[in-house]
């Protein structure tokens, strides 16, 4: 091979894959035992499962080769906190009460729920209308470490897993890896039955510039050879051939363009209430006193957006809670709906989710390998509310009350 006639994008991905080939691996550790290993669960953030058929994740590839993979429906809306949490309980988002990552709680007047506010988000109370699978495992005397999953920086029902960090976004994937095969390096009688692991830099390349932009597709690369690293690191501590590797994501992701934007300042006066959320969707809480002013401006006909009041909303969407703001617009995918000073920091071309979970490009990944998958199965679209029955049939746990469906499995499961 003549690496200088390689393209760039190809040559950017042997290197990586080069140097995870060349991570440093410990000796196999005797005390390994010949029991279960290790369900690990691994979340690539926003990647949207065409991205699997570029060619750019010979890693990830190689784990749908040797296992299953599947489109994954994601539920409603199609944002990060409240995918992740459905993913590790089962339960749509309007069922576990994370129906947002920007949301108010009646029963809580005052307080506003916003994905990066530490003490919000530790705080168990918004994240108790669900039983998180390591809190299951926990309570049955299993073990379990969580690296930034959603959740799992707040005691919830009481219980955090065994081992957790707070989220540090600069901790780099490589970093990440090493962090979870750590957690793995302890006597076979301690290590953990359970692992998530998070990636967000997909996400976060696609909202900068795009599905499609030569970035996202180095993103990919890199986060792929962070995948090569974790199953070396596996198979260097003699747990690769035992382990099951599940890899999801929470959403995908669709081109966006400065020249597609629904003026917030054009739909309702600020007098009108509080705007909670803004981009694919727009949630909004009328002031007392203005619900028919805001109703009014909201709920008409619009170009490129569709307004309901939450009793209203399509059926399909599954989204009846008390958390779900009482206006609530869903914009045309592609589109966005934003303050004009933050649509002029947009870049022009840039990427977004929120939108419609039947859209294909909000189609999520799912793909498994190990000792409990058979090989080479490719299963039609499931739903991630499927994930959690199947986490709790991995970990020989009796699964909460949840709203997923094993037998969707069922054509890729090696169990007996």
């Amino acid at each position: 091979m003549i690496i200088s006639a390689l393209r760039p994008v190809a040559l950017l991905v042997l290197l990586l894959g080069l140097t995870a080939c060349a991570t440093p691996r410990p000796a196999p550790r005797a005390e390994v035992g010949a029991g279960p290993g290790p369900v690990i669960l691994i979340s690539i953030d926003g990647f949207r499962s065409d991205y699997l058929d570029r060619g750019l994740t010979p890693h990830l590839g190689g784990l749908a080769d040797r296992g299953l993979r599947a489109p994954m429906r994601a539920s409603f809306p199609t944002k990060t906190f409240p995918n992740h949490y459905t993913l590790v309980t089962g339960l749509t988002p309007a069922r576990h009460g994370l129906v947002d990552n920007i949301m108010r709680d009646p029963d809580h007047p005052g307080r506003l729920f916003r994905l990066g506010d530490r003490s919000e988000v530790t705080d168990p109370l918004w994240w108790e209308e669900g039983l998180p699978i390591w809190v299951s495992a926990e309570r049955a005397g299993l073990k379990t470490a969580t690296l930034f999953w959603p959740g799992s920086e707040a005691a919830i029902h009481g219980v955090r897993p065994s081992h957790w960090r707070t989220f540090d976004q600069s901790m780099s994937a490589e970093a990440r890896v090493d962090q979870l095969l750590a957690w793995l390096d302890v006597p076979a009688a301690e290590q953990p039955a359970f692992l998530a692991l998070y990636f967000d830099e997909v996400d976060t390349d696609g909202h900068r510039y795009g599905p499609d932009a030569p970035e996202l597709n180095a993103a990919l690369a890199r986060t792929d050879a962070a995948i090569g690293r974790l199953v070396a690191g596996l198979e260097a501590r003699g747990l690769l051939s035992a382990a099951n590797l599940i890899v999801v994501s929470d959403h995908g992701m669709a081109p966006t363009s400065r020249d597609r934007v629904i003026y917030l300042e054009d739909l309702v006066s600020v007098e009108d209430g509080q705007v909670l959320s803004t981009g694919p969707h727009l949630t909004f809480e009328p002031a007392r006193g203005r619900e028919a002013q805001a109703a009014a401006a909201l709920l008409r006909d619009h170009a490129h957006m569709s307004c309901w009041r939450k009793a209203e909303l399509p059926e399909r969407f599954a989204y009846r809670h008390r958390r779900v703001a009482s206006l609530f617009c869903l914009a045309e995918t592609g589109w966005e709906i934003l303050p004009r000073d933050v649509a002029a920091r947009r870049p022009q071309v840039g990427g977004a989710h929120g939108f419609d979970p039947d859209d294909p490009t909000m189609t999520a990944i799912f793909v498994a390998a190990g000792p409990a998958f058979r090989v080479g199965i490719e299963l039609p679209r499931i739903d991630n509310v499927d994930v959690y029955p199947l986490l709790s049939r991995l970990l020989a746990l009796q699964p909460a009350p949840h709203q997923g469906d094993l037998t969707a499995f069922a054509p890729g499961l090696a169990l007996d």
